[in-house]
């Protein structure tokens, strides 16, 4: 690969000796690959945000760019480690529904189960995979070696399955996806689903119910007065419930995982 670029996101947190390690192990084996941090703030064992921020973050990487994903709760188990193959990127990670998202969007063009041990580091520990599988065998992927190497290609990958929005004529069914840092409710409910709807009911006749509150429709988050919920197309393309300068989280007691409904005002 030229100039490879390796991507980083964990549920390590920022203040151990977790994330260090890959890093030193990755520039060992390929001082020349450019390792970017995604995040390492993922709740911890919390595979369905890993997966989520993931899938929010990876289209804006070059093509060729290695993702290494580590939020494992299996680790040291039965469980695979997987190097998956799309038209555009590699990810590595372990085999437990953290690519979730990405793939339902991409699709698998190979997938390789990591088994071969002489890409590992030796060493006997069973409790840090992600620096002694993870990170030297991104690194040797960087390097060129090919995928096939590293291990048998496998047909079945592990995939969480998500509800999708459920729509009539006169509501959206949907689901909070995701809790950002800023208390922002980012829900399953796209452009594609809520559009048609705004157009033909006004966004004036419109509204949204989450847990006990009722939702009015904004363009942006200035569209309401401080302190006041809103709800709105955020930067994926997604529906987001949001409070002006507040937590939508902390102010209206709606979570991820929680559903949500969009009805116009004459559906009560």
């Amino acid at each position: 690969m030229d100039n490879p670029i390796i991507a980083l996101m964990t549920d390590f947190g920022e203040n151990d000796f977790f994330v260090p390690s890959l890093k030193g192990v990755i520039a060992s084996i390929n001082p020349a690959a450019k390792v970017i941090d995604i995040t390492h703030n993922i709740p911890s064992f919390d595979v369905f945000a890993g997966s989520f921020v993931l899938f929010a973050s990876y289209r804006f990487f070059p093509k060729q760019t290695i993702f290494v994903t580590v939020v494992d709760p299996g680790v040291g188990s039965a469980r695979k480690i997987l190097l998956i193959e799309t038209e555009k990127y590699c990810f590595i990670a372990p085999d437990n529904g953290i690519l979730s998202l990405v793939l339902e969007e991409e699709g698998v063009f190979r997938a390789t189960e990591i088994s071969d041990p002489k890409f590992f580091l030796p060493l006997t520990g069973v409790t840090f995979d992600g620096r002694d599988k993870m990170a030297p065998v991104s690194a040797w992927l960087s390097l060129g070696v090919s995928p096939e190497e590293f291990g048998p290609s496998i047909k079945d990958v592990q995939k969480k399955e998500l509800s999708a929005p459920h729509q009539t004529d006169n509501e959206i069914q949907g689901t909070v996806l995701y809790e950002d840092k800023f208390g922002n409710l980012i829900t399953n409910i796209s452009l594609s689903h809520l559009d048609p709807f705004l157009k033909k009911y006004g966004r004036e006749a419109v509204r949204l119910i989450a847990g006990d509150n009722i939702i009015m429709y904004g363009d942006n988050y200035s569209a309401v007065p401080t302190g006041e919920p809103v709800f709105l197309f955020g930067s994926l393309g997604l529906l987001e419930i949001a409070v002006r300068e507040g937590s939508a989280l902390n102010k209206l007691k709606v979570k991820a995982g929680d559903s949500i409904k969009v009805e116009h005002l004459d559906n009560q």
